[in-house]
């Protein structure tokens, strides 16, 4: 479940709260701030991979080909609508390959105009694995590019552009016309595009590389005034290059006059101040939600609290390269479900999850290893390391969010039950920005949290 909390004060030029939820009585102006207590892991839309940042910088800073519309419609919100494009796109060959045309007028933060060129260079970024890290990479599996012995693509990307000429004949450009060759169907592409910024443009001259990670060039109704501090945040101000008539109110209302993403209070203090109504949270919102011990002051704050359904779903990820089978078997066997719940506030805060695909999320299915695993199991789980023959106790780093007192004794009542059941647990809290560091595929974790 996700606690969500908003302030209920006017902006800072004393009109509507920018950030209100009642979109009729919502005015434009004024400056909306939003508060976070850990760092975004990127801002490259190539490598944007948390949900709420992926939904910020749509509405924000970057267009894609299609997106989803603002709806309080299910099937709606879900439906995607041309944004950068003059349609939703067109497919033949059962679905192996898509074309799009992007729109006369639409352009970056520069003025300069948003070519077919730059939504191939995007992709192409893509392919550079060793520089971009982090991101969703669907496309390397998707599209029509050689594979090499390893099983990897010949492309490597534009930076050091080995393969390019095998990239070059995926997606090709025809003036304002971007078609893109896939090797299987791939029937829901537009779906890939508006719920991801993979194959969102990129004007080349703007690339750092892995240089450009804290780099916002924008295409949408906002642009970063100066630089974006990884700790601190940033501020954005309207972008006088954006067009709102090649946009549309579903996809962007862009009301505030200015947006402050202020970074690094702790979740106790961004507590405080929206429950308070502190003065300098009268138009603010929050991307942390509410920690259990302030759930009985927000549940007597009326409609400023509600506790809605969360689409995602707390997991365990082995690292697989570490650690084998049966290490892995046991550890399953000795996590202790209940008792995560039980540290991140019990049922108002969590529902025992039967699949990493949260039960709110169209095509979701049950998995029956999932199920039922309750307290644990320390005995099976030494059974098991017996018969494999594996010394204990076994030593296992477990890293996970610490940016808050919760999370930590989220993590510290598994390693409770995993220290009875052979294991000798070090705990690793990360503090800053979390994705990236658990993204390395060289780390030393042996299980990390992910969500």
């Amino acid at each position: 479940m996700t606690v969500a909390l908003a302030a209920c004060g006017g902006g800072s030029d004393g009109g509507s709260n920018p950030g209100s939820s009642s979109n009729e009585s919502a005015k434009a102006g004024g400056t909306l701030t939003y508060l976070l207590a850990s760092p975004l892991g990127h801002n490259d839309p190539q490598r944007v991979y948390v949900g709420r940042d992926i939904t910020n910088f749509s509405r924000t800073v970057y267009r894609q080909l299609v997106t989803f519309p603002i709806s309080d419609d299910k099937e709606k919100a879900t439906t995607p609508v041309p944004d950068l494009a003059t349609d939703t796109g067109t497919s033949t060959e059962g679905g192996k390959v898509w074309q799009f045309t992007v729109k006369d007028g639409v352009k970056w933060q520069d003025g300069s105009p948003i070519t077919c060129e730059d939504f191939k260079y995007g992709a192409s970024r893509v392919f550079a694995t060793d520089v971009i890290t982090g991101g969703p990479n669907y496309l390397l599996s998707y599209l029509d590019v050689p594979t090499a012995a390893d099983g990897s693509p010949t492309y490597k990307g534009p930076f050091s552009k080995v393969g390019q000429a095998d990239f070059d004949k995926a997606i090709t450009c025809d003036k304002n016309t971007i078609t893109y060759h896939f090797k299987k169907p791939w029937p829901d592409f537009p779906l890939a595009i508006a719920a991801l910024h993979m194959m969102d443009p990129y004007k080349q001259t703007q690339d750092k590389a892995a240089g450009s990670n804290f780099a916002i060039f924008s295409n949408g109704p906002y642009q970063l005034d100066g630089t974006w501090d990884e700790n601190k945040g940033g501020t954005f101000v309207r972008n006088p290059n954006y067009d709102p008539k090649t946009d549309s109110t579903d996809l962007r209302r862009a009301l505030p006059d200015k947006i402050v993403f202020d970074i690094g209070k702790t979740p106790e203090t961004i507590n405080d101040l929206l429950i308070q109504d502190s003065p300098e949270a009268q138009a603010a919102v929050s991307g942390n939600r509410i920690l259990p011990q302030y759930i009985a002051q927000a549940s007597g704050l009326g409609d400023r609290y509600e506790n809605v359904e969360s689409p995602y779903v707390d997991y365990l990820q082995p690292n697989v390269k570490r650690l084998s089978l049966p290490v892995r078997q046991a550890l399953a066997q000795a996590t202790n479900v209940n008792g995560w719940i039980t540290a991140g506030g019990g049922e108002k805060f969590y529902k025992p999850a039967d699949s990493i695909v949260n039960p709110s999320v169209p095509g979701y299915q049950p998995v029956e290893q999932f199920k039922d695993m309750g307290a644990g199991d320390p005995e099976a789980a030494k059974k098991t390391l017996t018969d494999a023959g594996i010394k204990m106790p076994y030593p296992i780093t477990f890293t996970f969010d610490g940016s808050s007192e919760t999370g930590k004794n989220e993590a510290a009542a598994l390693a409770d039950t995993w220290n009875k059941s052979g294991f000798k647990v070090t705990l690793n809290p990360l503090t800053d920005a979390y994705y990236p560091t658990i993204q390395d595929p060289n780390s030393k974790s042996d299980i990390t949290w992910g969500g």
